[in-house]
């Protein structure tokens, strides 16, 4: 075994030689499994505020347990969104492999990569390997996690901000109300699009299970200690606007 940060095989294994790195830093794993449980709680309390299929005895006000589910659901939306704070600004202070995968759509190179890691999935062929994302990985996390995700936070807060209003957030984010027609349809498109992340997370947890077995490159392992191991000829071209 090698010093350091790199890890090879023994003796008697061919050519293939196998490294480690350091690949997600502290800040984006703890960001990853914030969202995890901060989206699992808002789905879980959301579905409940829309259908209390639910509810005790009584006069709402004795039990107040349509109350203690909003106030969870709030919690875990600040959550959210001090966890999205948290890996924006670790986005530009952070390691090449924390902006892995930005859309740089205007670069030919990057509609090349997300072309060939979508045929590789298709054919279930191995492919190249990428230490942080690739293209097609950083395509969906901006679609379905970034953008969906401050969709549903700027919404929720407006909606939020309807229990005071001439506050904070209804000054800052009020306007979203009457610009979405009222809060009425503003919160079935909250409700509507919550839905997302459930597609998101089938598909996210199908590709990191087959890619963690079919790569051989401890995906899962990484995103709690941030070590990967790749091949010797795998992909380390993250570079930010290089």
């Amino acid at each position: 075994m090698a010093s350091g940060n790199y890890q090879f095989l023994e003796p008697g294994t061919q050519d293939l030689q196998y490294a480690r790195r350091y690949v997600w830093e502290f800040p984006v794993r703890l960001c990853h499994w914030l969202n995890v449980v901060a989206i699992t709680t808002l789905f879980a309390t959301g579905l409940y505020i829309s259908s209390p299929m639910l509810a005790p005895n009584g006069e709402p006000w004795q039990n107040f347990l349509m109350g203690r589910v909003r106030q969870i659901h709030f919690t875990a939306g600040y959550v959210l969104l001090f966890s999205f704070l948290l890996r924006s600004y670790w986005f530009w202070v952070g390691n090449n492999y924390a902006r892995s995968g930005f859309p740089f759509v205007w670069r030919r190179e990057w509609w090349a990569d997300l072309r060939e890691q979508g045929m590789q999935y298709l054919r279930l062929d191995r492919g190249h390997v990428h230490l942080g994302h690739n293209a097609l990985a950083g395509l969906s996390y901006t679609i379905f996690v970034i953008g969906l995700g401050w969709f549903q936070i700027l919404t929720g807060l407006a909606l939020y901000s309807e229990s005071n209003p001439g506050g904070f957030w209804n000054t800052l984010v009020g306007w979203i109300i009457p610009m979405c027609g009222g809060s009425f349809p503003l919160r079935m498109w909250h409700h509507t699009l919550a839905w997302g992340f459930v597609v998101f997370v089938i598909l996210h947890v199908y590709i990191v299970l087959y890619d963690d077995r079919q790569f051989k490159n401890g995906l899962i392992s990484s995103m709690v200690a941030g070590m990967k191991f790749y091949e010797k000829k795998d992909l380390d071209n993250d570079r930010w606007l290089s």
